[in-house]
């Protein structure tokens, strides 16, 4: 047991999942590395870490086959999407050899951020759309907000848009700053 306060500093943040059956189509291995992404993402800013470098790992469906390869960016990242764009533009320079059956997405090369703005709106606007999110998904479980694609049953047809007639009690008009 480590005393408290004198833990090692965290090195990297990852989640990996075997998958319930083996996966070959392209749409739905994407669907699960921004699932795992998000994941990431969310412990990373929980840790109050960015990283530089991404890792994709696949194991085939043989659980003996298997790669990894990771890329090291030029800035910090712990956003989601910025570390889903990274994972999925390694995936784009594989050949997949056969069927997937576990995949798993890490960042490392971390810092410890500090709080600091940035000069750009549309990037604080990003920050704070996240910080709110981030909110929501920990006081209601994870993933109770995340993006359309995750949604269960997103595979079969039909659309998840709520009509805009449907409106919540007290809830007007949502302005996000």
């Amino acid at each position: 047991m480590v005393p408290f306060g004198e833990e090692d500093e965290v090195k990297s943040v990852g989640h990996s999942s075997t998958l319930d059956k083996d996966i070959s189509d392209p749409v739905e291995i994407r669907r699960f590395l921004l699932q795992l992404s998000e994941m990431v993402g969310s412990r990373a800013r929980r840790y109050n870490v960015s990283g530089k470098t991404v890792h994709l790992y696949v194991r085939y469906a043989d659980f003996f086959s298997s790669f990894g390869k990771q890329t090291t960016l030029k800035s910090y990242i712990n956003q989601s999407d910025d570390i889903y764009r990274a994972a999925l533009s390694i995936l784009n320079t594989v050949d997949l050899e056969q069927p997937v059956r576990l995949l798993g997405v890490s960042l490392s090369n971390l810092k410890h951020q500090d709080e600091q703005l940035s000069l750009f709106i549309e990037d604080r606007k990003k920050i704070e759309a996240t910080r709110a999110i981030d909110a929501v998904n920990k006081k209601y479980g994870k993933m109770a907000v995340t993006y359309g694609s995750l949604l269960p049953g997103k595979e079969k047809a039909g659309s998840h848009v709520i009509p805009p007639s449907w409106r919540p009690a007290g809830i007007k008009n949502v302005d996000v700053q």
